[in-house]
């Protein structure tokens, strides 16, 4: 059973994550001089076979991950999660590749730019959330992992009663729409941790 954001803390987490976003698309704007714009528009909680099921909906039976890992104040890792058609369509943007769309086996360059870009929206999304909450965090370099929906959530060893939160996101370079999905995964009781920390950031507010 996954733990039920109120809706104060639903709508506070979701104001992080688009601030972090909102700082990657500047980041990422500056650092290829053309305007990108990254929205997420949904945010919910789900547990490990409902998250299965809604990577699944990207089609296909792989998918292109940029994971860290953090701990501190809380613990877990977040992932940017791409279809391959969409990591290879942003790839093919940003490096200028026009065969980029077409190549199934991501070179050490295109790997290296998708990286990049994870490391960009990721630490923007996790640095709004501890600075924000006034938590400190220690992260781990990301990683660039292509495989099975299967091995790549084995790989991050939810617990049965983990609770994940997706936030669904969506790029726009160049008038192209890519689709991407950034995932939240707590280790028991962090997300206690974060949801404490909301509370009291929302409480100082009134």
């Amino acid at each position: 059973m996954t733990t039920q954001l109120t809706a104060d803390q639903y709508d506070t987490l979701k104001e992080l994550i688009n601030i972090g976003v909102g700082r990657a698309a500047g980041m990422l704007n500056a650092m290829l001089d053309t305007h990108v714009h990254l929205q997420v528009p949904e945010l919910f909680t789900c547990t490990r076979e409902q998250l299965e099921t809604e990577l699944n909906t990207f089609g296909g039976d792989t998918i292109s991950v940029v994971r860290l890992t953090y701990s501190g104040g809380f613990s877990g890792a977040t992932s940017l999660i791409f279809p391959p058609t969409s990591a290879a369509k942003l790839v093919s943007i940003l490096t200028g590749e026009e065969h980029a769309v077409d190549d199934d086996d991501l070179d050490a360059l295109r790997i290296g730019t998708l990286t990049e870009v994870g490391n960009i929206v990721i630490n923007g999304v996790m640095g709004s959330i501890a600075n924000v909450l006034k938590q400190r965090l220690h992260y781990s370099l990301p990683t660039y992992i292509d495989d099975t929906i299967k091995a790549l959530i084995a790989l991050n060893r939810f617990k049965e009663d983990a609770t994940i939160v997706m936030a669904r996101a969506h790029f726009r370079v160049e008038a192209w729409q890519i689709d991407g999905s950034i995932v939240l995964w707590f280790e028991v009781g962090s997300l206690d941790a974060l949801l404490d920390a909301i509370d009291e950031l929302n409480r100082d507010v009134l």
